[in-house]
């Protein structure tokens, strides 16, 4: 209403709902009004209508708690396979992507969608040619949903997954256990691209103006070949590319230069590392502080990080590992990358190990872990010598003894809550 009554468009539709059955009942009349309407909705959003507790329940790194979409049902139509595109991201894995005889869906005309992997070809029997029924999931991305088979005429044919790469010809590989057929070529020129749009993405450093439009132009070019050559981007050679002028290339050699210096977290974010996402990026930064120490770091000591799994601690070595990896980062260095520590140095519970048993009265198990993240802290599963602090709560278990054992200082929840309360104020 104050937004509203500042000049700005705000939907009439909004309300605020007591009880979950108030919202549910509140979903079923959007629905039953979205044909009406004279612009696209594709679902409702639900809030929590308190500030203090929106505060409290914080947000991931990709969005709040205190926030739901509940969508409506996809809008589904019919089309017919053309064709299959093999794609190749930047961990390697191919995608197979129907190219389709173009359909309207809910006003956006759709011509291509993903088949996932070789496993969901086989489980829905799709074929080329063949007529199939397709959704755009949350109203957003094409989903090929199943074949009409009734419609089948026999000229169909079937889709064929490549023993080798598209783009570079390596043989593929399907490890154990995995969805995903990969090219194991770390040179492969579809990898590389990806990887290089992820490094200068919003994900990774953000570097306005390297989009993947321009990342191929750079990279067809031949003034991009790895992450290291944006840092060597030539003004004038940029000038001179057909849609770029002396003011766009200064713009994004200006960019490029402001992103020299980089958060340790976000650095390795940028790496494109596999099961290396932003909020393990961050707990690694948090934990070893610097590259080389975490690239010195062994099993035993990344596997102590709160999070972090067989999965990821075999991806790291394997990077890290890699003599490729080494010259890259090391001729970064030369062009002079600065990684600086995460900014939570200084946060009061750095260098304090918690581990909690027992219920709190006060908040959940996961809010009393994310406010000792929030504070510098590490959270673990397990009793150790390593733990600092353990937090106590209503029938404490077979950890307090074993605590007590060990001399390690017992926090009840009252001292818990004092303690983070003077966290959080002298964070502030």
């Amino acid at each position: 209403r104050w937004l509203g009554g500042l000049g700005f468009a705000v939907s009439p539709l909004a309300r605020t709902c007591a009880t979950l059955a108030e919202v549910e009942a509140r979903y079923h009349r959007l629905a039953e009004l979205r044909p009406e309407l004279d612009y696209e909705i594709d679902g409702m959003v639900v809030k929590v209508d308190d500030l203090h507790l929106q505060a409290r329940l914080g947000t991931t790194a990709r969005a709040p708690r205190w926030a739901v979409a509940w969508k409506f049902p996809a809008t589904q139509a019919t089309t017919r396979i053309r064709g299959v595109e093999f794609q190749v991201g930047r961990t390697g894995a191919v995608t197979p992507v129907a190219e389709l005889e173009p359909v309207q869906v809910e006003g956006v005309t759709v011509r291509r969608a993903t088949l996932h992997n070789q496993d969901e070809i086989e489980r829905k029997d799709l074929r080329i040619g063949d007529t199939v029924l397709i959704q755009r999931a949350g109203d957003v991305i094409p989903e090929v949903i199943k074949p009409v088979i009734d419609q089948r005429t026999g000229t169909e044919r079937p889709i064929e997954f490549p023993d080798t790469c598209p783009v570079c010809g390596h043989p593929l590989r399907r490890a154990p256990g995995e969805a995903a057929v990969r090219c194991l070529n770390v040179r492969c020129p579809a990898q590389r691209l990806r990887n290089l749009v992820h490094f200068a993405g919003r994900t990774g450093l953000d570097i306005e103006g390297l989009g993947r439009k321009n990342m191929e132009q750079l990279m067809a070019a031949g003034l991009v070949r790895d992450i290291p050559d944006l840092f060597t981007l030539d003004p004038e050679k940029l000038a001179a590319l057909d849609g770029w002028g002396e003011k766009s290339a200064r713009n994004l050699v200006r960019a490029v230069a402001a992103a020299r210096r980089v958060e340790l977290g976000r650095f390795l974010a940028a790496l494109g590392i596999r099961y290396v996402g932003e909020v393990t990026a961050e707990l690694l930064a948090s934990r070893f502080r610097s590259l080389d120490r975490l690239m010195a770091a062994g099993r035993e000591e990344l596997l102590a990080v709160d999070g972090i799994g067989d999965k990821v601690v075999d991806s790291l070595r394997e990077y890290f590992d890699d003599p490729s990896t080494r010259v890259m980062l090391a001729r970064l260095e030369e062009l002079g990358l600065e990684i600086v520590p995460p900014a939570s140095g200084q946060l009061p519970l750095e260098g304090r190990i918690f581990l909690f048993t027992g219920s709190l009265r006060s908040m959940g198990r996961n809010e009393a872990r994310n406010r000792v993240r929030e504070l510098g802290g590490q959270v673990v599963s397990g009793i150790s010598g390593r733990v600092t602090d353990l937090v106590t709560g209503e029938r404490a278990g077979s950890k307090l003894k074993k605590a007590r054992e060990l001399g390690i200082p017992i926090l009840d929840e009252d001292a818990f809550l004092r303690l983070i309360s003077q966290g959080e104020n002298s964070d502030e």
